[in-house]
């Protein structure tokens, strides 16, 4: 079977549903909202569509979808610019010391700071993989998909770029992070808080979140522990995150304390390491290295692993990849080792 990602389209609304179904919440850039996802789509649409030089608020929705029968396999997101509408949230992990001369101690203590640090930067995120399909790289092919994306379009993306991980949850989808901090100051549950900004935006925490900085040593044991902790199935991710140069620096989730990880656009290994030549010739040597592949643009993309090598003519690929039956003689594509 060959898989391939491909930018999204409107009619893709009952897969993307169903996955946003599958994630049993707490995922916020895949609400479980058939019309936020509906025009999630269409925001998408209009964004491959936008004759544009640089980033402003665009979403570039990719599906993985098994080229011989159309079978969705999953879905990942690509937004241009965070805080472009929004302020776009985090809390900042700091310390503060105080020190007393009289009793002769000093006291450091943890910190939340409310923050806009990220307002500017692109975002990946959005990736979820049908369990059916889950292994054998395919997952990997979905994710860094995303980083050929940039590369192909880079001047519709910002200078950094970050990574949400969802939070650590309960056996129930409670957030212990959510119960000890925001749920004191919203009066909502933490599926209704994160629904809420699935579909409306963040601009409620601006209107009820405290500025004040917050004390971590004042937040229940359950809370603290939890703080930039992913979830269990975030794990994968991460470590794919961090593959591709994204560090974490003590942001987190405003909702469910997990981390932030962020990455210079230009230094992400996919993207950097990514170049585009033109097809030399085919080949039936079976030791030619497996590779992750791109081309065209916009609408017209389309990412693959199969087997490539680069030569000083260009870029030789196995004769045997069902994904270049569509591609012509000095076509470009964007080649990254696997």
């Amino acid at each position: 079977m060959t898989w391939i990602v491909r930018p999204a389209r409107e009619s893709d609304i009952d897969a993307y549903h169903a996955f946003a179904l599958m994630t049993g919440g707490g995922f916020t850039n895949l609400p479980q909202n058939r019309e936020a996802l509906a025009e999630r789509l269409a925001w998408s649409a209009r964004s491959f569509a936008a004759g544009i030089s640089a980033p402003d608020n665009e979403l570039y929705l990719l599906f993985l979808e098994e080229a011989e029968t159309g079978r969705m396999g999953g879905t990942a997101a690509l937004f241009s610019r965070v805080g472009a509408r929004f302020p776009f949230y985090s809390y900042k992990l700091g310390r503060v010391s105080q020190t007393s001369r009289e009793l002769g101690r000093t006291f450091t203590s943890e910190v939340l700071h409310l923050v806009n640090d990220h307002d500017g930067s692109s975002e990946v995120g959005g990736l979820f993989l049908h369990p059916d399909v889950r292994g054998g790289g395919v997952g990997r092919l979905l994710a860094r998909a995303r980083y050929l994306f940039i590369a192909q379009h880079r001047a519709r993306f910002g200078d950094r770029v970050l990574a949400e991980l969802r939070g650590w949850l309960d056996a129930d989808g409670g957030s212990p992070f959510w119960d000890g901090l925001g749920a004191r100051f919203f009066g909502m549950s933490f599926q209704e808080a994160d629904s809420f900004n699935g579909v409306h935006g963040s601009q409620f925490i601006a209107d009820l979140m405290p500025k004040h900085p917050i004390y971590v040593s004042m937040l229940p044991e359950s809370s603290r522990a939890v703080i930039g902790r992913p979830h269990d199935s975030g794990l994968p991710a991460r470590t794919m995150l961090a593959e591709e140069g994204f560090a974490y620096d003590g942001y987190v989730d405003i909702f469910d304390g997990g981390p932030t990880v962020t990455a210079r656009t230009d230094q992400v290994k996919t993207v950097r390491d990514s170049l585009a030549l033109p097809v030399a010739a085919l080949s039936d040597d079976p030791a030619l290295p497996r590779a992750l592949m791109a081309t065209g643009e916009l609408a017209a993309f389309r990412a693959w692993s199969g087997h490539a090598a680069r030569s000083d003519s260009g870029l030789i690929l196995s004769a045997g990849d069902d994904a270049i039956a569509r591609l012509s003689p000095n076509d470009r594509v964007r080649h990254v080792p696997a």
